[in-house]
């Protein structure tokens, strides 16, 4: 029984080397030597593979590792759910990360920041601006704590699909919070104004963007 538990902590432990040194390869051939030689699987590996795929880019692979872990006996936990949405983020498939933040309600998994963020930017790149805004409501009806890339994708969100009063409102939401307004924000609600002709909303966000010591880029000054 000990030879056992060592071995699992000694792959567990090589398997989040990997993942921290972002080499997914190695992460999932570890894993699979784990099953080939008969040594139990926990919570801490399946996180490590799913994370190390997620960091990789292979976002199926991730979602296969996730889908393993749910028909074992394991629960998947935040770490869990949050990597595979990071993973489905990072692959543009923002239909599957809504689905797992779903399914992480459902049971009972406390919804976290980075888990709503990561939904929120699938959403962001696919122009689905509304499951964007829904989401940030979601967010405060669960007490979720919102940051700065909570309001970055969802105004950018608002920015694709043309809403630039949605950008605007979530813009002075968090003027008025104790978050770090930044470069990226105002790049996203001056360019929502732009394109809907809205230039006195513009010239004053890049005023105001001045006056508070927000340094300006070339997508600010086009």
């Amino acid at each position: 029984q000990s030879r056992v538990g060592a071995n699992n902590i000694t792959f567990n432990a090589a398997i989040s080397a990997c993942e921290k040194g972002g080499q997914w390869e190695k992460a999932v051939h570890l894993f699979s030597v784990m099953q080939e030689t008969s040594v139990e699987s926990d919570m801490i590996s399946f996180n490590a593979a799913i994370s190390s795929c997620e960091k990789g880019g292979e976002w199926e692979r991730a979602l296969l590792f996730f889908i393993v872990m749910a028909q074992s006996r394991l629960e998947p936990n935040r770490i869990s759910y949050s990597a595979a949405i990071s993973s489905c983020e990072k692959g543009g498939n923002w239909l599957k990360a809504l689905r797992l933040l779903h399914i992480m309600v459902q049971s009972n998994v406390e919804l976290d920041t980075i888990s709503c963020n990561a939904a929120i930017s699938a959403c962001e790149k696919s122009s689905e601006w509304g499951k964007s805004l829904q989401l940030h409501e979601v967010m405060a009806q669960n007490e979720v704590e919102a940051n700065a890339i909570t309001f970055n994708a969802t105004i950018s969100a608002c920015e694709k699909g043309g809403e630039w009063e949605s950008a605007l409102h979530l813009h002075g939401v968090m003027a008025r919070s104790t978050i770090e307004l930044d470069t990226i924000t105002f790049n996203a609600v001056i360019t929502a104004c732009e394109k809907s002709r809205q230039w006195k909303h513009a010239l004053r966000l890049f005023s105001y963007m001045t006056q508070i010591r927000v340094q300006p880029n070339q997508i600010t000054s086009r």
